[in-house]
């Protein structure tokens, strides 16, 4: 929960302009199916806040009823001396059960009001995170290269936690003050118009220029927090790198970096004691000291006979009732304005536009099976985040059905690049990428993606078990055809060693793994696919022989009667393609079998092979010298 406060404090404010209020008012959409209920929600909140109100008013009466004037006596017996003592105690009894009521009334509609928010904000709420999270997992590649994770979750928890506060409470709070504050007004003018101007006079002011004191007290607060946390950070820094410091003889810069962020520290919260000690000053002397003299000022005009004891009762309530709504609606609107960013925030979101993956011209009973042809056709691409710099430079090449292809290159030639454009999480800026002489955005995206698979070289793995992972590349499959696709994956094995077997949960992202498990489980996913064109991206890259191995011979038995791309460093891994095609600054310069190519000793082909020999050589004599 502290975590939580701390990244709402942290929201940042938004101005209220024409602009961010008409765009935040479009998150009333959401709202519209529950109007109904929202709107009972603010009748209940007007009568709460009339109860309130009326509170003051009728223990004035109260209080009038058996109050005491300056000469003494029942001020009902004064002011009517025909009302016996049974008739007063009657009168006394009548306010006593009338404020019961209004305090049941109150309670009621408090209850009635703070469910029916509730329901309204968490139903409308539920809507919002769904449709966030539906237009994010739905927006290009593009899109993700452009943003942060973080800032991504924070759309849907913090952003949306913000509004959480304000649909709940904030605006019911807001109204209710705000309400107050005009009803209370006219009730003080209506006890005494005289002494309602100089109450109007002191205690509004003095309730908001406390908020702003106390907002700016908790700022310097925040900064002295800042700076603590930055001198522990020396602290960490130092200790974990101890040998580093030592070893450079750093022992005094450190020690002179430290004192230096501690006197920071110390000098900050002297200062933030300075103002404190104010803030403490200016409340006894400002705010009490004016609710003393309208005390003052009133009790004068109750010996004077102005105003009876149950009116100044009343009036001070009210004045205590006003003084707190105003500084309260204060905070109210501070938080109305995070909110305002929040919802700008969560609109902009769902105003992007996502990746058209509708799929409503295919039949329900039509599935799209690809044969597995590609052809790039004269394909130049640059990423959308580095437009000046193009990638790939009229690509052109055709992969036959079922044949297995492998793409080499130096780093930056656009081998990945290739990988991205074949699963359409880029379109190319020119020329044309086809499937089976079809252009590829003539499909449906997500008919299209269902019909390529992927085995990349880090493998996400979720965080649930083994079954669930390999079942993602077919949701919903049984569990035979799990383990038989764990099976040709060589994962069967290893997979029943454990105590859970497929019930094995992986860890976030895997890590209860190794490399060359989580490989195979990739593979059992992609297996499970059966898709017509498997695409490898270094698939074995990072793993050590032995895994290699295993992976390598399920790959083998993945690509069989399919068409392969393979995405290569380690060109011992790809002797078997039926072609090779050598990628240098975005085109095409070399193509043919790995005998052919490795002939032609002024090829690139042939020197990375050399490259790679003489590395594995020099490696293999350092381990056997060792």
């Amino acid at each position: 929960m502290a975590a939580r406060r701390n990244e709402d404090n942290d929201l940042p404010k938004v101005k209220p302009t024409k602009e961010n209020i008409l765009k935040a008012t479009r998150i009333f959409k959401f709202l519209k199916p529950y109007q109904g209920r929202y709107i009972l929600g603010l009748i209940f909140l007007a009568l709460t806040a009339a109860t309130a109100i009326g509170f003051p008013i009728l223990l004035s009466k109260l209080i009038n009823a058996s109050g005491v004037s300056p000469t003494g006596g029942g001020l009902d017996m004064i002011n009517n001396p025909k009302l016996s003592p049974d008739q007063l105690i009657k009168n006394i009894n009548d306010y006593g059960l009338i404020l019961l009521a209004l305090f049941l009334g109150q309670a009621v509609f408090s209850f009635f009001r703070v469910m029916l928010f509730v329901d309204v904000t968490e139903s409308m709420l539920a809507d919002i995170r769904k449709a966030v999270y539906n237009r994010l997992v739905q927006m290009p590649m593009s899109f993700f290269s452009a943003h942060r994770v973080g800032e991504l979750t924070s759309r849907i928890s913090t952003d949306i936690s913000q509004l959480q506060d304000t649909f709940t409470t904030t605006i019911a709070e807001f109204l209710r003050q705000f309400i107050i504050i005009i009803g209370g007004i006219i009730a003080l003018a209506f006890f005494s118009p005289q002494l309602s101007l100089v109450m109007l006079a002191i205690i509004p002011i003095m309730a908001v220029m406390t908020i702003i004191f106390g907002r700016f007290i908790r700022k310097v607060a925040k900064q002295v927090q800042d700076n603590i946390a930055e001198s522990n950070t020396i602290v960490e820094e130092t200790m974990q790198g101890i040998a580093s410091v030592k070893a450079f003889a750093n022992e005094a810069y450190e020690i002179f970096r430290y004192n230096r962020a501690t006197n920071n520290v110390a000098a900050l919260a002297k200062k933030g004691g300075i103002y404190r000690g104010a803030f403490a000053s200016f409340i006894i002397l400002g705010l009490f000291g004016g609710i003393v003299f309208i005390i003052w000022y009133a009790t004068r005009m109750l010996a004077e006979g102005t105003l009876t004891v149950g009116e100044m009762i009343g009036f001070l309530l009210f004045t205590v009732m006003v003084g707190a709504s105003f500084g309260g609606i204060a905070e109210l609107y501070a938080q109305i304005q995070k909110a305002l960013g929040s919802t700008e925030r969560i609109m902009d979101l769902l105003e992007e536009h996502p990746e058209p993956l509708d799929t409503s011209y295919i039949s329900a009973n039509e599935k799209l099976k690809l044969k597995g042809e590609i052809m790039f056709t004269d394909v130049r691409f640059s990423y959308p985040s580095r437009p000046e710099s193009e990638i790939l430079q009229g690509l052109s090449f055709k992969v036959r059905v079922g044949e297995k292809i492998a793409i080499v290159g130096p780093s930056g030639a656009g081998k990945s690049t290739i990988i991205q454009l074949l699963m359409r999480f880029y379109n190319p800026n020119a020329g044309v990428i086809s499937y089976d002489g079809k252009d590829a955005q003539d499909y449906a995206l997500t008919s299209l993606r269902n019909n390529i698979a992927i085995v990349p070289q880090d493998v996400l793995l979720f965080g649930g078990s083994i079954k669930e992972n390999i079942a993602y590349g077919k949701p919903g499959a049984t569990d035979e055809e799990i383990i038989e696709a764990a099976k040709k994956a060589n994962a069967h094995s290893f997979v029943t060693g454990f105590t859970d077997g497929y019930e094995t949960i992986v860890g976030d992202r895997g890590t209860q793994l190794s490399g060359g498990q989580r490989q195979r489980i990739a593979i059992a996913r992609a297996v499970l696919k059966n898709p017509a064109i498997l695409l490898l991206d270094e698939a074995t890259s990072s793993l050590d022989s032995e895994s290699e191995k295993l992976v390598q011979e399920a790959l083998d038995k993945l690509m069989l009667g399919r068409t392969s791309v393979i995405i290569a460093h380690r060109l011992s891994t790809i002797r078997d393609a039926d072609r090779i095609l050598v990628v240098d600054k975005g085109q095409i310069v070399e193509s043919g079998s790995h005998e052919e190519l490795i002939r032609n000793t002024e090829g690139i082909y042939h020197n990375l092979s050399k490259l790679q020999f003489e590395i594995n050589d020099n490696s293999k004599k350092e381990f056997s010298e060792n």
